[in-house]
């Protein structure tokens, strides 16, 4: 990781940006050399910064800073602290987290799916006939916009994180950077997190910043990380100076304890007609749809199967707060049985405060595979929803032992997806259906929900 990339005598370089990489970049090459070059588009012909070019690396990185031949899908960057161009021409590297606010939104979401296809093509082997004729596949959906959308793709992150520059600023961390860099917007987040201003407060003292705006428009958190050595009179000093509407609360990174400071140490979501409670820095679907766009696409691909109903015995396996808990409650009835696993012990609190209505539903906190270890069971059907680093070759072996009749995957990331896919293979199961969703507009991110069942092909 750079820790200045501000240097002068920076390489310069002209290339040809060539195909999408998983990661938000485009690869280039030059005089044989693998460059993973961002900000440009597939067919431009673009003028590149190098930002990594370390003597005997397998690659080099680079950001665009000109543009001779341009894509036509190219438009305006929305916002000048995340355009590389206009950053680099000002003597500094873009903040990360908009590296594709450069291209229409319609091929950002072909170029996403070109990334699933070439992630499940190399790592499990389903080729591109193979995967036109799964349900679904072959295009990244759109989220939450319509006819009537005054600005596609800005405004959906209910959850943002900012770092502190030296002054005590606001501000963001560049790609592979621990340079910060002030903003004073956040165009991809809701209002509920621009209109607290918090670029106008002087921060010094405070080393990171989490907010959490909940959809359902209810009360935000302000998460305040103490730098070391910040004394707990300058903390509460600042906290005093936010807007009254919101909650404060510091929260301790190795521990992850959060203390009350004002209001609550908590927010509630609304999603699928349950209400739900997060603590802290607690997981939730960030995009304002996303919850209810993943469950219904969970709910669709396991009910539209026949593995779904009233009595049915089921699992949800990485569980956060209980988003999906809830739905398979709700569809499986009193009469039938749903376990609930999550890792963290906080979320796993917060599930049990959110499901405790509902007597068919156990909440157990742990390790995936350390609880189906302990508590071998079948199911008629599983929702697996793990962290981006996927569930695993051990998990993928476990959950086929159990025999269900079908899993339901949930994914944020097409690489650790596309292994799991291919642990599923090697077990004789196969994809059955897969979606795509864009629930992270303006950056390389998607979501997936796949349907896998037993009985690929050969068996």
């Amino acid at each position: 990781m750079s820790t200045d990339p501000r240097t002068p005598a920076a390489t310069e370089l002209v290339v040809d940006v060539g195909r999408v990489a998983h990661g938000g970049h485009a690869v280039a090459r030059h005089e044989g050399r693998v460059i993973f070059v961002r900000h440009g588009i597939p067919g431009e012909k673009v003028r590149i910064r190098l930002t990594d070019d370390a003597e005997g690396a397998k690659f080099w990185r680079g950001d665009v800073i000109e543009v001779l031949e341009a894509s036509e899908d190219r438009v305006e960057h929305f916002w000048h602290a995340a355009d590389a161009r206009r950053a680099w021409a000002h003597g500094h590297p873009p903040v990360g987290g908009a590296e594709l606010g450069h291209i229409s939104l319609p091929r950002q979401r072909r170029l996403k799916a070109e990334v699933l296809a070439e992630q499940l093509h190399r790592l499990a082997g389903i080729d591109a006939h193979a995967l036109a004729g799964l349900p679904g596949a072959g295009h990244v959906e759109a989220v939450g916009e319509d006819a009537t959308s005054t600005a596609p793709g800005l405004g959906w992150r209910t959850r943002t994180g900012f770092a502190m520059t030296p002054s005590g600023q606001l501000g963001m961390h560049a790609y592979r950077s621990d340079t910060v860099l002030a903003v004073r917007e956040m165009p991809l987040a809701v209002d509920g997190i621009n209109d607290l201003r918090l670029w106008d407060h002087d921060l010094q003292g405070i080393e990171r910043i989490e907010v959490a705006a909940p959809a359902n428009g209810s009360r935000p958190l302000v998460l305040l990380v103490p730098a070391p050595g910040t004394r707990p009179q300058r903390v509460a000093a600042i906290a005093a100076r936010l807007p009254e509407t919101v909650s404060v609360a510091r929260l301790d990174p190795a521990t992850g304890e959060v203390t009350q400071l004002r209001g609550r140490t908590w927010v509630q979501e609304t999603a699928a007609g349950h209400d739900f409670r997060i603590t802290g820095d607690g997981f939730w679907q960030i995009h304002r749809h996303a919850p209810e766009t993943l469950v219904g696409a969970v709910k669709e691909a396991l009910h539209d199967g026949g593995y779904l109903d009233p009595g049915s015995a089921v699992a949800d396996l990485y569980a956060g707060a209980g988003l999906f808990t809830a739905a398979l409650a709700d569809a499986v009835g009193v009469t039938g049985s749903v376990l609930s696993v999550e890792g963290s012990p906080g979320t796993s609190r917060d599930a049990r405060k959110n499901l405790h209505h509902a007597p068919q539903v156990e909440i157990v906190q742990g390790k995936v595979e350390r609880v189906l270890r302990q508590k071998p069971r079948s199911f008629d059907a599983l929702i697996l929803d793990p962290p981006r680093a996927g569930a695993g070759k051990a998990v993928v072996s476990q959950l086929v032992d159990s025999a269900p009749r079908a899993i339901a995957y949930v994914s944020c990331d097409p690489a650790s997806f596309a292994r799991d896919v291919g642990y599923f293979q090697q077990r004789g199961w196969a994809l059955k259906s897969l979606r795509g969703f864009d629930l992270y507009p303006h950056t390389h991110h998607l979501e997936t929900v796949a349907l896998l069942t037993p009985g690929g092909p050969g068996h």
